[in-house]
């Protein structure tokens, strides 16, 4: 198998997310009045406030265009967005951060706020997305396949314990490992092979890109974006789904703001954006 980059994968996509459908549902369904439709006109015209929304790295090149897109539409707004890892950014929530907004790249965290009384109401499926190897351009360690992250001398790059790109890899690890070919010892050689843990996504995709480990595994929206990787396609059946959640921040000083750019977020504009990075539909 040899690394293709993220536009071969499209066709795959479907099928991946029909395989793994019952870990896409959305974790919870807002109410009536906070749903996908109040990005229409009429709640926009009380959307017009400063907002602060927190917003996972995976994220970063798309809210350059949300924030652009969403203050020409909305009059008065302005969004200031910080991003990092979901889990560091929760941490900063929970310690009193002034976020008005959530965007993570798991619905774990978004719950955990939920669960301690810090949104405002229960954390929304607003888009997807999927995993894929990334190597060096031009392969230099050659690897063929995914069951070559095993390898002895393969250096592997991956994210801290935390990191939601880490449950989701360690997910398809151990995918990978119940299939027919793949080693039994699969897993703990993977593991084995780890020479780093970095903060972020963005973090493992610019350590690949310089050369300083062999491969990783990351989202396809982050390969897509860089032009100094590799892919090598992970198969379908193995694939994992990764559903981001977002939230309103309870201690928001402006709550009908951040609820109607949550809703625009989840609704046809936001999803355009995040369509042309490569996300999916929420469902």
């Amino acid at each position: 198998m040899r690394p293709r980059r993220v536009s071969v994968l499209v066709a795959a996509v479907v099928a991946i997310l029909a395989a793994c459908s019952s870990a896409a549902t959305p974790i919870a369904s807002p109410s009536p009045a906070r749903s996908p439709s109040a990005s229409s006109s009429a709640a926009l015209s009380a959307a017009g406030a400063p907002l602060t929304v927190f917003a996972a790295a995976s994220l970063s090149g798309v809210m350059a265009d949300v924030k652009a897109a969403y203050e020409a539409a909305v009059s008065g707004a302005t969004l200031t967005v910080s991003t990092d890892s979901s889990a560091a950014l929760a941490t900063q929530i929970q310690q009193g951060a002034p976020a008005d907004v959530f965007l993570s790249a798991d619905t774990k965290n978004p719950q955990t706020l939920a669960d301690a009384g810090l949104t405002d109401a229960a954390p929304l499926t607003f888009t997807k997305n999927v995993l894929t190897i990334v190597v060096p351009s031009g392969n230099p360690a050659g690897l063929q396949g995914p069951a070559d992250l095993a390898r002895s001398g393969v250096k592997v790059i991956a994210a801290g314990d935390d990191v939601p790109i880490t449950r989701y890899a360690n997910q398809l690890v151990a995918n990978l490992a119940g299939l027919s070919g793949y080693p039994s010892d699969f897993i703990a050689r993977y593991e084995a092979n780890v020479v780093s843990k970095e903060d972020n996504v963005k973090a493992v995709i610019a350590k690949i890109e310089l050369g300083e480990g062999d491969a990783g595994i990351v989202y396809v929206t982050d390969a897509a974006a860089s032009t100094k990787v590799d892919q090598i396609a992970v198969p379908a059946e193995a694939n994992v789904p990764a559903s981001y959640a977002g939230v309103v921040v309870k201690p928001s000083a402006h709550l009908d703001a951040a609820r109607a750019f949550l809703a625009w977020m989840a609704g046809p504009d936001g999803q355009a954006i995040l369509a042309r990075y490569g996300f999916l539909p929420p469902s």
